[in-house]
């Protein structure tokens, strides 16, 4: 299982003159992924610590939607730890075992918050009554049960080609139900009037966020399992997706300003004053005559 995230070895066939380009070009890639990988960790993980903390303080008060959000970050804690093993000398197949275990958990919990925006439009009764942290709880455990029951259980039964192809099925289960859960959300949304236009703001960016996360980081990292299993190699697309997968624990934050209601009204009214300002053709006018 370790070879789909490893994107560090490297093939014994290219040390000929032949292939001398492209095993530079491997090796321009691999440092870059290195330096990646450092800013990550480096930025990443003191501010996933502190998020967890601040989310914390949220659930202590009985709110639900923040679990998934911490469980998530949670899993972004592995895999930064696990690109820690990484740029060391102890990677291990192990830790590409348990990074690979982080990566769909990240995805499983994904969904979660997805799902959980979703029944705060349709179901808002069930939401508000049936909703509790217990059965929140629950759901995170089978979340986090699923990674290790396949890898260690069901991955070693099936032959490595079947391996690789399951593992990008499952992987992009979740994008139609992403894609439908915004469209249906959007529409709902667009003709309600008992929700308020903030909270309307923090539901769509949290979704849109999801969304984006996942398009962008995780998508061409399935793409590039599915074109392993037809035999296509490409150095420059298989670093890249690694690289951007790598940058999801970074990303993963963002969902931290849809959570808090006080940082998202903060932002928004940020971005409305620098709007009005670069709007308002008085002020510079005002500087104009004070000068």
């Amino acid at each position: 299982m370790e070879a789909g995230f490893n994107n560090t070895t490297y093939n014994t066939d290219y040390y000929d003159d032949r292939n001398l380009t492209g095993l530079q070009d491997d090796v321009g890639m691999y440092y870059i992924e290195y330096v990646v990988m450092c800013i990550v960790i480096s930025i990443g993980l003191p501010l996933v610590l502190v998020t967890i903390y601040a989310l914390s303080s949220l659930v202590r008060q009985g709110q639900v939607a923040p679990i998934y959000v911490i469980n998530l970050l949670i899993s972004d804690i592995i895999q930064l730890c696990c690109m820690i093993a990484f740029l060391s000398d102890h990677e291990t197949p192990m830790a590409y075992d348990v990074y690979s275990c982080g990566v769909l958990s990240s995805v499983g919990f994904m969904v979660c918050i997805s799902l959980e925006r979703y029944l705060v439009i349709f179901h808002p009764l069930w939401y508000r009554f049936k909703r509790t942290i217990k059965i929140s709880v629950a759901v995170c455990a089978v979340v986090w049960a699923f990674p290790p029951v396949y890898f260690l259980i069901v991955f070693p039964l099936v032959t490595d080609t079947v391996g690789v192809i399951v593992l990008p099925i499952i992987h992009i289960i979740p994008f139609p139900l992403f894609i439908f859960v915004l469209v249906r959300t959007l529409r709902a949304l667009s003709s309600s009037a008992s929700v308020r236009s903030d909270e309307k703001r923090r539901i769509v960016g949290t979704l849109v966020v999801v969304l984006l996360i996942y398009t962008l980081l995780f998508l061409p990292i399935i793409i590039k399992f599915l074109l392993e299993a037809t035999g296509f190699y490409s150095s420059m697309f298989f670093y890249t997706s690694g690289i951007f997968v790598r940058l999801s624990p970074l990303a993963d934050l963002l969902l931290y300003i849809f959570i808090r209601k006080q940082i998202m009204g903060n932002c928004l009214a940020s971005v409305c004053c620098c709007i009005k300002e670069s709007n308002d053709p008085t002020t510079s006018a005002v500087t104009v005559d004070d000068i």
